[in-house]
Parts: structure tokens; sequence; C-alpha cells
């Protein structure tokens, strides 16, 4: 089993890229995804985290995103200290997800899978980069938010190039059929050094 580490800066299309990977019959642990599961489900994460930032990180038993977002956006400690309580149950999630798969590529997808140190427990990284301009178009088309909004969430993230020079293979995706192309050939290439 060959597991796949993906990530990409906010905007760069890494869902798109995951699809393609599944579409190629490439089994996906979406952590960002997991996440919030665990948060919602998992009585000593919630317990925690009602411990870190308030009972109001909660309302009526669910997650209560915008007001975790805010505090944590305003306040780089609590991001941290959320993320040393979050991070742990995922890896220990997705260890468990790994034994019950048979898949011979599984991708774990995180945007910051350096910054939480996930990329030690992948046996290669796939990083997926597009042009900044179309990064920010994206972002904004599909959240709805302003260009300022958009700058301060990527000072949240590792940029490109720390990610690029940390990773065996990258992913340029600023034309759809061209990056079904490299997808493609990452996959084959991946599907020969599993048969070694």
């Amino acid at each position: 089993m060959i597991i796949i580490g993906l990530t990409g800066g906010i905007g760069s299309g890494k869902s798109t890229v995951l699809e393609m990977f599944k579409g190629l019959g490439v089994e996906t642990y979406i952590a960002d995804v997991e996440a919030k599961r665990l948060m919602n489900t998992n009585p000593e994460l919630i317990t925690d985290i009602k411990k870190l930032i308030g009972e109001k990180a909660y309302i009526d038993q669910k997650l209560n995103r915008a007001f975790i977002s805010n505090v944590v956006f305003n306040n780089k400690d609590t991001l941290t200290a959320l993320n040393a309580l979050v991070h742990p149950k995922v890896r220990s999630d997705f260890k468990n997800f790994i034994k019950k798969s048979s898949s011979k590529i599984i991708i774990y997808e995180a945007a910051i899978l350096f910054e939480s140190g996930s990329d030690k427990f992948c046996d290669y990284i796939v990083t997926v980069s597009a042009n900044f301009e179309d990064k920010i178009k994206r972002i904004i088309k599909r959240d709805g938010v302003s260009k300022e909004q958009v700058l301060e969430r990527m000072q949240h993230q590792l940029n490109d190039e720390s990610k690029i020079r940390k990773s065996h293979f990258v992913v340029n995706n600023s034309n759809l059929s061209d990056t079904k192309i490299q997808v493609e050939t990452i996959f084959n290439i991946l599907v020969k050094l599993d048969k070694k």
C-alpha cells in the first residue's frame, strides 16, 4: 500500500485533482472533512475544544464553526492549541481507515499537510499549484468573499514554493485537460512503484 499526501494552497484546485484520482480508482481520505466529523462526534475532543474555546464552540451539540473561526483567526496561539487537539485524533482515525482499506494507493488530502506534520506518514507528496490570480478568482467565486479576505486566509498557509520543494510530484492546475494528463501520469508512476 502506498500513502500519498495531496496538498496545495487555498484555491489551487486540490478537490478537482482529488476527484480525478478518485476516478482512477484511488481511495481517498479528506482530512478537513474527517476533522469536522470528529469535532462533532468525538466526546473527548468536544470536551477539550469547549475547555479551550468555551461553551459557545458548540450550539445544540453542533460545532459552531463561525464562532471558532472568529476566535482562532485572531489568535495564533489558540489556533495552534486547537490543531494540537484535532490533528492527533485525525491521524488515529486515518490509521483505522488504512487498516480497513484494501486499496493499493490511498490519498490523504490536507490543506495543511506540512504544517500539521502529516507529511511524515506519507510515502510520496503531490502538491497542486495554480497561478496566484487564478487562485484568488476561484476563492472569491466559490466562497463569496473579498480579495482582502482571501489574502488573509492565504497568510495562514505555507506558500506554494515551500510546498513544492518538499514534494515528489507537482500538478500545475491551470488548464483542466492538462491537469488530467498530469494526474494520469502520476498515477501510472505510482502504480509502477507499488509493484516494485
